[in-house]
């Protein structure tokens, strides 16, 4: 299954008061994309995600993810399970362990509070189906061995690490990080960075079967280096040289993808982000 979008980006403007964030924003998101979002401080990359995960309201414009029971996208209305979001500071639980923190997503969707207390038998089996996927996740991310640590005995890596199975848990239609990784040390950042690439290569070899690609990735980052790194496809945003308009989409290129295992290819990265930063950092006066 190729060609379907998972998010639709229709006309999306946002100003706050008389200021003009956005401008007439366009774009089509394919299911299985890892797309990275760049541009200049306050070009709006990150008010464009919060208005993709609801939390925010366009001014004008619409924005759909696919439904599957509908068959179709549905406009974003709010904040919604198709739609996960690991953000720079990690919102982890200090008194659950790592695994209780990823089961902690399943329990609100699939109980309530009055499910719990009349039916515990059912409740006591469901929460070990919860903790069966959530130590599956946390094996994924590579802290399989530390699902019972507490979060001030992990390491920011290992908490963002945390924070990235508590979203892939919930089988989100599209996966929304912004800057996920910018408090983070190089080494860990990288590490990271490859666990993105391992989602994508399993997003080829569910094509390669015919099966629907599992993980579409919208990402957030500052760092232009990461963007080319983990993306398949870049866009930026910028309103540079446009006075007192919003920012609008000035560079939008699919990518070649790095394997998981494969050294970074520094001389490549460095041709794209000269391109980039041409296009969407440097005015036509400059």
């Amino acid at each position: 299954m190729t060609g379907r979008n998972a998010i639709e980006i229709r006309g999306i403007s946002k100003s706050f008061g008389s200021h003009c964030v956005l401008d007439n924003i366009d774009a089509d998101i394919e299911a299985g994309q890892t797309v990275a979002f760049v541009g200049p401080s306050g070009c709006g990359k990150s008010t464009l995600l919060n208005c993709i995960v609801g939390t925010l309201s366009p001014s004008s414009g619409t924005i759909s993810v696919w439904n599957d029971a509908k068959e179709r996208p549905v406009p974003v209305d709010g904040p919604g399970r198709d739609r996960g979001i690991v953000y720079q500071r990690y919102s982890l639980f200090p008194h659950l362990t790592a695994i209780a923190n990823v089961a902690f997503g399943l329990m609100l969707d699939e109980t309530s509070v009055g499910f719990r207390c009349l039916h515990p038998l059912r409740w006591r089996r469901l929460k070990h189906l919860h903790f069966e996927k959530a130590a599956a996740m946390l094996e994924k991310v590579g802290l399989g061995e530390a699902k019972d640590k507490y979060p001030g005995e992990l390491s920011g890596g290992m908490c963002q690490r945390v924070a990235i199975a508590q979203a892939l848990v919930m089988r989100p239609r599209v996966l929304l990080m912004d800057e996920p990784f910018g408090a983070l040390d190089e080494a860990t950042r990288e590490s990271l960075q490859r666990l993105m690439l391992q989602l994508y290569q399993e997003n080829l070899e569910a094509r390669a079967e015919g099966l629907h690609p599992p993980h579409t990735v919208i990402i957030v980052t500052h760092e232009i280096e990461e963007a080319i790194f983990v993306g398949d496809r870049i866009i930026a945003l910028s309103q540079v040289g446009r006075e007192s308009k919003g920012a609008r989409i000035v560079y939008d290129e699919r990518q070649p993808v790095f394997s998981p295992e494969s050294p970074k290819d520094r001389l490549r990265i460095a041709s794209i982000k000269d391109s980039v930063v041409k296009t969407a950092f440097q005015s036509d006066e400059s």
